[in-house]
């Protein structure tokens, strides 16, 4: 029993989104409906950063840059700054997903020399929230954007502007959540640049990163992509696949399997249907926070004919819970390993919530 609360106190989100997705079996037993629920490009593109990163990682080529940086950048706010900035304009290319896995590791290992936890876990909760809304503003940047720009024959041109109102007001708030959370913490002085890795290697990590990049843009098939990577590493580093955190991996399995029954329910669907024709953006918004944003931008799509509103909707859904955007959990599972997760939840709960709040009032006042 203790080991059983002991891993339940450490990765919450795993056991209790396996038990629901099992209990949503028994209320929608498997059909071949199921094969439709579980979106097997995200969880290759991530299987595939994941297995770079790792490699990366192995090959030191973190701690050098970490080494580099800290060499010159003395304050740890400005450190956060420049990881929460990148976090939000990389998320526009990479996707707020990808995005994470890249960075988050990377930042845990820039601030710990710091030595202020609170204030690395600020700046992961700004990462995250950065790399969230900062995604919202390309077609490319969030899951669901995709579905919807497509669904919706939207221009390129049409959809940036929709989104940019929202995404300059995200930049500033970040910043100046930053500032008021953030101290300036300075750095040991001695800090000596460690030593350059492979740069044939990182040449070749970087290559496959990219080629993630080029699958997430729709320009390559996800198999091709995850069977290039997986072939490099097994040739260049087999220990990169002990870096792949399977158990994220197996949180996002559940959530799909659970949004997608939870879609099926009929009552859950009546309810929706009224609440989605009075306000797509708060029904979306609301919806989002229990079943993820990219979910519930698929479900809705079959009761709101504007796609306008419910981009807006599902974008800034991702704000709020810890599974309202999938791409939360990463950086959730990634901290959680050695560190407090109750007081991550609940810090990254309060912030998360006012901004969305900011947003969703400045969405009523532009409409």
């Amino acid at each position: 029993m203790n080991k059983v609360m002991a891993f339940f106190k450490k990765d919450p989100v795993l056991p209790i989104s396996g038990i629901l997705a099992v209990i949503s079996c028994f209320i929608i037993p498997p059909d071949k409906e199921y094969s439709g629920y579980i979106n097997w490009r995200v969880l290759a593109i991530l299987g595939g950063l994941m297995l770079v990163v790792g490699a990366l990682s192995n090959l030191s080529a973190f701690d050098h840059m970490t080494s580099v940086i800290l060499s010159k950048v003395r304050s740890q706010r400005k450190a956060s700054l420049m990881l929460i900035i990148l976090s939000f304009f990389l998320s526009m290319i990479m996707t707020n997903d990808v995005t994470l896995v890249t960075l988050v590791p990377f930042a845990l290992i820039t601030l710990t020399p710091f030595k202020d936890d609170k204030g690395l876990m600020y700046t992961l909760i700004l990462m995250t929230c950065a790399a969230n809304l900062g995604s919202m503003l390309t077609p490319i940047g969030n899951p669901q954007n995709p579905f919807i720009y497509t669904n919706y024959n939207m221009t390129l041109g049409h959809f940036v502007m929709l989104m940019l109102p929202y995404t300059g007001l995200s930049l500033a708030m970040i910043i100046g959540l930053c500032f008021i959370l953030i101290g300036e913490g300075k750095a040991s002085p001695d800090i000596k640049v460690s030593a350059r890795p492979s740069t044939l290697k990182t040449l070749i990590y970087i290559a496959l990163m990219l080629v993630a990049i080029v699958c997430v843009t729709g320009y390559l098939h996800y198999l091709i992509m995850l069977a290039i990577i997986c072939v490099a590493m097994l040739i260049l580093d087999r220990k990169a696949f002990l870096k792949v955190d399977y158990s994220l991996l197996l949180t996002f399995i559940f959530f799909f399997v659970l949004s997608g029954n939870i879609g099926r329910i009929e009552s859950i669907h009546n309810s929706i249907t009224g609440i989605a024709s009075a306000n797509p953006v708060l029904a979306a918004i609301i919806l989002s926070q229990v079943i993820s944003n990219v979910p519930c931008a698929l479900l809705l799509s079959a009761f709101v004919s504007d796609g306008d509103l419910l981009a807006i909707g599902t974008n800034l859904g991702g704000l709020g819970t810890l599974i309202a955007s999938m791409a939360s959990l990463i950086t959730y599972k990634i901290y959680s390993q050695n560190k407090s997760s109750g007081r991550y939840i609940a810090a990254f709960t309060v912030i998360n919530v006012i901004m969305l709040a900011v947003l969703y009032l400045t969405s009523i006042i532009l409409r």
